[in-house]
């Protein structure tokens, strides 16, 4: 008899246990979500599977990283090379051209297979965060209608704000009190003495103090998949990669925010960073996850073509240092 009950017991478990095991960009997205969505998920499954799946556990640990941006090595279709993968980034995304006057842009819009561009692009790639110009390409690969490409995260999480409860194709909301869905972002800000959240965010944005803020995005693929209370993000230049997020969810579908690593420090109690003694900062998950923006397109439009290489231009006409475009941040 209580072998029999064992087994009822078990058989009821299976469904879960079942469900957690399969792969979250293997799960065909759940109905009711907009073809826009559904379009972007397909782009960062597809780009996540080329990397060769790599991710970052709940508990914000790199669980397994394959490739990296400047590699000569092949991604997971044995064709693409990863660095000219990142190039390509840059290139079909049309977020290339802001950035001309910085060494090795204009490498990077040349075919591959001259070794001087191609050190040149190699190394630019290396030196230029490329998260919002992945995320730029998803949305150019995905026709999301109106989005703001840019080489900056910052750019378009203030055209989400600007556009207010009606914004499209983004609208910016509390992580902390709208739930996730296929096709959001989920964004975090970086290098800041203190954590904002999202009202310090929407007091900045409102005030114009955002400025060029450094800042990271990531698309959400699933949500609560097979009720295993996860958020699963997908993000470029993580750890150089394509890399998977996992972050927890409470019982309704919120974000559980976890606690940031970058409080402020004082000098009598001086910030602790990620080091041997002191594991509990090596947490890629705790950031300061200050925006959730919210998809409102529906409908995807045609893709435009990717950027060409510029015409040359004469020295004389060339903008002068005083005009060139600041780095971009993430």
């Amino acid at each position: 008899m209580a072998y029999r009950y064992l087994l009822c017991g078990l058989a009821l478990l299976a469904p879960a246990f079942s469900a957690a095991a399969v792969e979250a960009c293997d799960i065909p997205v759940r109905y009711g979500v907009s073809e826009t969505a559904k379009a972007i998920v397909r782009a960062a499954c597809d780009e996540h599977r080329l990397w060769y799946r790599p991710f970052i556990d709940r508990d914000g640990r790199i669980a397994s990283l394959g490739v990296t941006e400047a590699e000569a090595e092949h991604l997971a279709d044995n064709g693409l090379i990863a660095w000219q993968r990142v190039a390509g980034y840059w290139r079909e995304s049309g977020t290339l051209s802001a950035m001309g006057a910085i060494p090795g842009a204009t490498s990077c819009m040349q075919p591959a297979g001259n070794r001087y561009t191609d050190t040149d692009c190699r190394a630019f790639l290396i030196d230029n965060p490329w998260s919002a110009a992945f995320i730029s390409w998803l949305m150019t690969r995905a026709s999301v209608p109106g989005f703001n490409r840019s080489p900056r995260h910052i750019d378009y999480i203030r055209a989400a704000y600007q556009g207010g409860a009606n914004g499209s194709p983004y609208r910016l909301a509390d992580p902390g009190a709208e739930k996730p869905a296929p096709g959001d972002m989920l964004c975090f800000l970086r290098n800041r003495s203190s954590t904002l959240n999202y009202a310090g965010l929407l007091e900045a944005l409102g005030s114009g103090r955002a400025g060029n803020w450094k800042s990271h995005c990531e698309v959400v693929i699933g949500a609560n998949v097979g009720g295993d209370r996860t958020l699963y993000l997908v993000g470029g230049n993580v750890a150089n990669a394509v890399v998977m997020r996992k972050l927890m969810l409470d019982r309704t579908g919120l974000l559980e925010l976890p606690k940031t690593n970058n409080a402020q420090a004082t000098a009598s109690t001086p910030e602790q960073g990620c080091s041997p003694g002191h594991e509990e900062e090596c947490n890629l998950n705790r950031q300061d996850w200050a925006a959730l923006l919210k998809l409102t397109a529906t409908a995807p439009i045609p893709a435009p073509p990717p950027e060409q290489a510029p015409i040359p231009q004469p020295t004389s006409s060339l903008p002068s240092q005083a005009n060139e475009p600041a780095p971009p941040t993430r």
